[in-house]
């Protein structure tokens, strides 16, 4: 079992990042969320998780060891894989899909791409008692990251490491966030409600006019 990958940041993919360990350069799926945190040449440290299939071996990499065992609990639902568990916390955080699981919230567990009704209600049935209790107090919404601004900087900063050029991935942003007719809206704070969703935007824009 690999616990954790430490090293330096060799290359940033659309899904996955490149670390390299002992002169060995170690292939990590990942969420954007994660993914967006990562740069180039820097120094990082992974909480791991090795799912192993008769004809492959995975290492999925999350930037916390709480979202790394969430990871491994929501694959114990009858038909939730490697892929639909990444995604649902592409989509939600750790808390996030707590509360979502507390308050059986199925609209936002149904928000997954590939989860519809019938799964999230058993998603509901069978993570109840497993997931763990909610913080106290806090709502769907708060248990996301708090942005204070930096949210472009990190889009930015992924989309710099994917090979982009700066000035057609800030142009990109500039098209996807905020203008009436984009496909991100902005909050009341000025912050989008999913950076990966800003991630995923950005990029098919930059596919049509790369």
């Amino acid at each position: 079992m690999i616990a954790s990958v430490r090293g330096r940041v060799a290359a940033v993919r659309l899904d996955s990042v490149v670390i390299e360990v002992g002169g060995v350069g170690l292939l990590l799926q990942a969420t954007p969320g994660t993914l967006a945190e990562l740069r180039p040449g820097q120094e990082t440290e992974l909480a791991t998780s090795l799912v192993v299939r008769e004809d492959s071996l995975t290492l999925f990499g999350f930037g916390t060891t709480d979202e790394r065992d969430v990871f491994e609990t929501v694959q114990t639902v009858s038909g939730i894989g490697t892929r639909l568990a990444l995604a649902m916390l592409a989509v939600h955080t750790p808390e996030g899909l707590r509360l979502a699981v507390a308050q059986q919230d199925l609209t936002a567990l149904t928000k997954v791409p590939g989860i519809g009704r019938k799964g999230a209600q058993r998603i509901v049935l069978e993570l109840t008692d497993r997931l763990g209790a909610p913080s106290g107090g806090a709502t769907v919404a708060a248990a996301k990251p708090a942005d204070t601004g930096g949210w472009r900087d990190q889009v930015l900063d992924a989309l710099t490491g994917l090979g982009w050029p700066a000035k057609a991935a800030s142009d990109a942003v500039d098209k996807v966030v905020g203008a009436p007719d984009s496909p991100v809206a902005l909050d009341e704070n000025g912050a989008p409600p999913d950076m990966a969703q800003v991630l995923r935007a950005a990029l098919r824009q930059l596919g049509r006019t790369g």
